[in-house]
């Protein structure tokens, strides 16, 4: 992975956007580089698509992963436990926040904003031009300005996420860019990454293009 992050990063945005798929392949990947990789589950609104589902996975890689209570279980509602505190503070490795969509799934992450003020912290928002109410770098952008309003922190890099599943084609995200980079004109935040699915991945990639699995499938791929 040829980019360093502060001690905990925290990934945001819309519902669907792909939040989820990207924190595990960036956990995997930072794994793999030799980081210690803490993931953190904040996705209390969405019961599906939420890295508590890939816990298994992602400890067979060495990487720690800390989830509501509520999390696999039919409880409604959440208790975040304390060890979310103490991997924020800690010092060392990397903490990936995985956050629920929009404002909404946001809030969670707002009692963290001091400590994470105090850790160094990266708030990634993905974005995904394919999905409803973010189709426009205008919709985008002003669904970011409600996160951070939630959150009580600013962003600090876009990522594209723009795909179709497993009908994503290299044609589509190149597309992409021209969204992306009004995005990027919009915030005034760079884009970080360009996610790729690794099937459409077969020629050598730019560096700021980063290759990742599909985990997170719909229901009826599965």
């Amino acid at each position: 992975m040829k980019t360093s992050f502060p001690h905990v990063v925290a990934v945001t945005g819309h519902y669907g956007s792909g939040k989820t798929n990207f924190s595990v392949n960036l956990a995997m990947a930072a794994a793999k580089d030799g980081i210690p990789v803490t993931v953190v589950d904040l996705d209390i609104v969405n019961p599906y698509f939420r890295t508590a589902d890939f816990s298994a996975l992602l400890c067979e890689h060495g990487i720690r992963v800390i989830t509501p209570e509520y999390a696999n279980t039919n409880l409604d509602i959440p208790v975040l436990p304390a060890s979310v505190d103490a991997a924020i503070s800690q010092n060392g490795g990397l903490v990936i926040l995985d956050v629920g969509g929009d404002d909404a799934g946001a809030i969670a992450l707002g009692r963290y904003a001091q400590r994470m003020k105090n850790a160094g912290y990266d708030l990634l928002y993905v974005i995904n031009e394919s999905r409803y109410l973010t189709k426009t770098p205008e919709e985008a952008t002003a669904m970011l300005k409600e996160i951070e309003q939630a959150t009580r922190l600013s962003a600090t890099g876009l990522v594209n996420n723009t795909n179709l599943g497993a009908d994503t084609s290299m044609e589509l995200i190149r597309h992409s860019a021209a969204f992306a980079d009004k995005v990027s004109f919009l915030t005034g935040l760079p884009v970080r990454f360009t996610c790729v699915p690794d099937f459409c991945a077969a020629e050598e990639l730019p560096p700021d293009f980063f290759p990742v699995r599909r985990f997170v499938k719909a229901p009826w791929e599965k």
